[in-house]
């Protein structure tokens, strides 16, 4: 593959109009680059809190929901029963105290008698409230407008009080979260910026906010970091891998661009342009992303340079070249 590169660089020709850029050393940001995850900074995860089967499901993962919409309905039959003897201990209650009272305005009863009576009566209100209000959780409806994130449960399936049923998240507010060892911390501290990559999007943002949080895990020795996202990142959703690039000083560099770098597997070059407009490929030793759409380039080029923006054309030019000289 290096020899079929050599050889393509061997060839040069005169070039037509290409847009170009003449590579220079230019300050740029040292970033100390973090694997992150992005996930909702505001979730809630609704659990069953009454017992029996799901008989309605209204939404799936992906759907968006606003403040008070039915999700799922559970049979609480059951739960209704329930209420429904609570509510008799409490009619039952009342109607004892009622006669304690009169009772004891004959003398007939002690007052310890009237006593017992209310804190039965005051035991079976409570419990009738209870019932009722689980009877209520049978209608599961959305606590705030968001995205549906998961599902947990199928309609038909039993619901237990505990059991999570779905996720919802806000997706106007998101953030990403990794992880930083501890000999990092030091230097983290006085980080205020940082630029968030979307590896999957090829897309690049800047952070909002950037918090350390001040507490260590003890088994991995690493601190956890929250980077803030702006609002309206179209195709950002929770569970997407990101990386956040923390900028920790500046420096000058000799960079290219990333699109104009050629890759062949492990190897790298770009298409160079002369002063006399003469293309050939040039061989690159390049290293890590230092900004947005800018990789650090090591060894293969010098300052003053000039560099092929479209490598596509410019491999078309040099084939045509070749097809024109056989």
């Amino acid at each position: 593959m290096v020899a079929g590169l050599a050889a393509a660089a061997s060839l040069a020709v005169q070039a037509q109009t290409l847009p170009d850029r003449v590579v220079q050393s230019r300050p740029v940001d040292l970033t100390l680059p973090v694997e992150a995850l992005v996930e909702a900074v505001n979730q809630a995860t609704l659990a069953a809190q009454v017992s029996g089967r799901v008989v309605e499901v209204h939404v799936d993962a992906g759907q968006a929901v606003n403040k008070g919409d039915l999700l799922m309905k559970i049979d609480a039959r059951e739960a209704s029963e329930v209420a429904a003897g609570a509510s008799a201990q409490y009619v039952n209650a009342r109607a004892h105290y009622q006669r304690m009272l009169s009772l004891r305005q004959q003398g007939f009863v002690s007052p310890a008698a009237v006593d017992k009576a209310k804190a039965d009566l005051d035991a079976a209100q409570a419990t009738q409230g209870q019932t009722t209000v689980g009877v209520g959780h049978a209608t599961v409806r959305a606590p705030v407008s968001g995205i549906v994130a998961e599902r947990f449960t199928e309609l038909g399936e039993m619901a237990v009080p505990g059991k999570p049923l779905l996720s919802i998240y806000e997706p106007g507010g998101l953030r990403v979260t990794g992880s930083i060892p501890q000999y990092r911390l030091a230097q983290m501290r006085s980080v205020r910026q940082a630029r968030v990559e979307f590896p999957e999007l090829g897309r690049w943002v800047d952070a909002t906010t950037v918090s350390v949080l001040p507490t260590a895990d003890a088994a991995t020795h690493v601190s956890s970091v929250r980077v803030g996202l702006p609002a309206g990142i179209a195709g950002v959703v929770p569970g997407m891998h990101a990386r956040a690039h923390f900028v920790i000083g500046r420096a000058n560099k000799l960079t290219v661009p990333q699109t104009a770098v050629v890759r062949r597997g492990e190897v790298a070059a770009v298409y160079v342009q002369n002063e006399q407009g003469v293309l050939s490929l040039r061989q690159l030793r390049l290293g890590e992303v230092v900004a947005a759409g800018e990789v650090e380039v090591l060894a293969g080029l010098q300052a003053g340079e000039r560099v092929v923006l479209d490598p596509v054309k410019a491999a078309i030019q040099i084939k045509s070249a070749r097809q024109q000289g056989k």
